[in-house]
């Protein structure tokens, strides 16, 4: 028969607490590295773009037209500039537990989707836009709700530069097919489309 003191087990307790503190803190570093980079690839990433930049771009385009940028509040990583038919708008994206998704009042936040990335968040909610405008019916000019909110549509991103074709195409075979794998294709081809396997 063994015996161990509490003071010992206190320690190995910690020790197990910190090293999976550590591990989580790794996750979220790789998580958001990765979020990152699938972001960079988009061609619609802003970076450092100020709130009043990301208004002034958007000020004369269509509702629907968005892009992502660095949030300029310190508790959140990313925002989704967007026009709406209430003029630009700001909507925050939130990390938490490796998940990102939409900032929101309280009792939206827990019906709210999250994610693995930020550009499978915005897809998301791309292709919720492009469905509700196929079902929705010729309305007059769109207006704010009399509870003063504003149906929030993602579906034309501005660029930071004209995208290369190469992208562009990727986007279109993304639409297309989610088996990649699958095409007659070369495999250098294939670890080009799967390197960005998005279709926004």
């Amino acid at each position: 028969m063994t015996c161990q003191s509490s003071e010992s087990s206190e320690t190995i307790e910690g020790d197990w607490r910190a090293d999976s503190s550590h591990r989580t803190v790794e996750s979220d570093e790789s998580r958001i590295a990765s979020a990152m980079k699938d972001l960079r690839n988009t061609g619609w990433y802003w970076g450092g773009l100020t709130a009043n930049e990301a208004k002034e771009l958007l000020q004369d385009a269509s509702e629907g037209t968005f892009l992502v940028r660095d949030s300029s509040q310190r508790d959140f990583l990313f925002t989704i500039s967007a026009m709406t038919a209430a003029g630009p708008t700001n909507l925050r994206i939130e990390y938490k537990h490796g998940k990102f998704k939409l900032d929101s009042v309280v009792l939206v936040k827990p019906k709210l989707r999250q994610f693995d990335s930020v550009v499978h968040l915005v897809e998301h909610y791309v292709q919720l836009s492009h469905a509700s405008d196929r079902a929705a019916q010729p309305q007059p000019a769109a207006a704010a709700a009399p509870n003063g909110t504003v149906q929030l549509l993602l579906t034309k991103p501005i660029y930071t530069a004209t995208p290369s074709l190469q992208h562009l195409c990727r986007i279109a075979i993304n639409r297309r097919t989610r088996r990649v794998e699958e095409l007659p294709i070369p495999n250098r081809l294939k670890d080009y489309l799967t390197d960005y396997a998005y279709n926004v």
